[in-house]
């Protein structure tokens, strides 16, 4: 699966991340993570785009199995900018993920504060002793074995969403580093075929962004990758996406 251009223009860029490539940084390279995600794009989207080596500044990060929207910016100043509505909380992100499970009650907010796992640096871990950490859920539909939902992150800690849903017994389907048994009961082998999953089904659908001083309101949506979809579409869940679209559409990105 190639990357796909969602938006840009001469200050700003918005990619559909692919599963599989990281973003991670260092201090020694820091546009080599930016660099990487314009490299998983079509070669003709990357020549009519950014034909030449201008450094792109990457604004915030997805785990490397994760999906979505990725925002970079084309300068400093942008950069800065960006970089202060995401550690403000001004930008709302709306996420989905296939879990395992049926989430009771249907919607609500956990509220766990994080930490490094000690027995393994690849994890985090709920710890009283961290740093708060809160995401607000909602279950968009509902199929055998699995949940769709919606999870909107009030802060930003280090694999958040997986850590918080995989304490709540609804871990993410693919999700090998905090989930458990990949079939969980299911004995059908077209279910078990479509629930073991090439990568993590958990996705950055969209992103809302506020007016500020060089940014008018904006709203990105980046679509599912093809398994995500094919999934939901094989148990009947993509109706659900649908009508939540449509309920959704009457947002107002100032609120």
């Amino acid at each position: 699966m190639d990357a796909s251009l969602v938006y840009s223009d001469e200050r700003l860029v918005v990619i559909n991340k692919p599963p599989g490539v990281s973003l991670a940084t260092t201090r020694a390279a820091p546009h080599d993570a930016a660099r990487r995600l314009v490299f998983s794009l079509p070669a003709e989207t990357r020549a009519a785009n950014f034909p030449g080596s201008a450094p792109l500044w990457l604004v915030h990060r997805l785990d490397v199995g994760t999906t979505g929207l990725v925002l970079l910016a084309r300068d400093e100043e942008m950069h800065r900018e960006l970089s202060t509505l995401f550690s403000t909380r001004l930008v709302r992100k709306i996420y989905l993920a296939l879990v395992w499970g049926h989430p009771r009650p249907r919607s609500g907010r956990f509220e766990w504060p994080l930490a490094p796992d000690t027995r393994d640096r690849r994890r985090m871990k709920v710890d009283p002793s961290g740093r708060s950490a809160a995401t607000s859920f909602r279950t968009l539909a509902c199929g055998p074995h699995v949940s769709l939902l919606e999870l909107q992150p009030a802060t930003g800690r280090t694999h958040q969403l997986r850590v918080h849903l995989s304490h709540a017994g609804h871990w993410i389907v693919g999700d090998d580093l905090y989930g458990g048994a990949r079939h969980r009961g299911v004995k059908e082998p077209d279910l078990q075929s479509l629930l073991n999953p090439p990568h993590l089904l958990l996705h950055a659908w969209r992103i809302l962004l506020p007016e500020s001083s060089n940014i008018m309101p904006k709203r990105f949506e980046a679509a599912l990758p093809p398994h995500f979809a094919a999934v939901l579409e094989s148990m009947g869940m993509l109706s659900a996406l649908v009508k939540f679209e449509i309920r959704d559409s009457k947002f107002d990105i100032r609120d």
